[in-house]
């Protein structure tokens, strides 16, 4: 008999409420760029709440580079910003990365009582997909979505819940799941989601991060995190595995 997974889905202020298979989602754009930095060879990512915690790991990992978000920029005295395309051209083969952003990598540390932890973003939603309903299969354990976007100055953020809605699809309806992505997709535009991504250059909203951010299924790997201490914070060690 084939399995039906119970999906559940939380808020990130929920994040600690979150049990089973959690699955962080961040498209816009922590877990897009984690997604580049593994495609890139990078060994491991640690996330982090704050930039103090990011520069206490740093110490300890002193060839680390940091990356991330404050606002959307840069943070002073980081190596990159929270930039997918950026990101994909960065040399980052066999390093380690400390991210530290404003919803993603908040919502990965607060998921602590999840049983197993995933990132995602439309990068990897297919092998999350696939990864995901063989281990709720196996351990008959829920699946639950964690959406990290918030709503900020009259703006609609939904693609973390649009992209729940993909990955959802590919686990339940997979003969649906092509019209799902196409339909939030649209949305997505429809909103004005991409507001950032105007004319003007911007080196941390460059014009080259939409097709990253939009390129659906474009890695077989998985995103999987393991809870850490340091210091008397907690972080999660998050190491990419390759899904057939």
């Amino acid at each position: 008999m084939q399995h039906t997974p119970i999906i559940l889905r939380v808020t990130r202020e929920q994040a600690e409420q979150a049990e089973g298979i959690v699955v962080v989602i961040d498209v816009i754009r922590a877990f897009t760029v984690a997604a580049y930095a593994f495609a890139g060879g990078a060994a491991c990512l640690w996330l982090v709440r704050t930039v103090e915690e990011a520069l206490a790991l740093r110490e300890r990992e002193p060839d680390a580079l940091l990356a991330g978000e404050i606002g959307g920029r840069l943070i002073p005295g980081f190596d990159l910003n929270n930039s997918p395309s950026t990101m994909a051209r960065a040399n980052v083969q066999g390093k380690h990365v400390i991210q530290r952003t404003g919803a993603g990598t908040q919502g990965a540390v607060g998921a602590r009582n999840s049983t197993h932890l995933l990132t995602a973003s439309l990068a990897v939603a297919s092998a999350t997909a696939r990864y995901v309903a063989r281990l709720s299969a196996n351990t008959g354990l829920p699946i639950t979505f964690l959406p990290t976007e918030t709503s900020a100055g009259g703006i609609l953020r939904n693609e973390d819940k649009y992209c729940a809605d993909y990955i959802e699809a590919l686990i339940t309806q997979p003969e649906t799941a092509a019209d799902v992505l196409s339909d939030r997709l649209a949305r997505l535009h429809a909103e004005g989601r991409f507001y950032h991504w105007g004319a003007e250059k911007d080196e941390d909203f460059p014009l080259e991060d939409l097709e990253q951010i939009q390129a659906a299924d474009r890695f077989d790997f998985v995103m999987l995190g393991k809870r850490l201490e340091y210091q008397g914070f907690s972080y999660v060690e998050l190491t990419a595995t390759q899904i057939p």
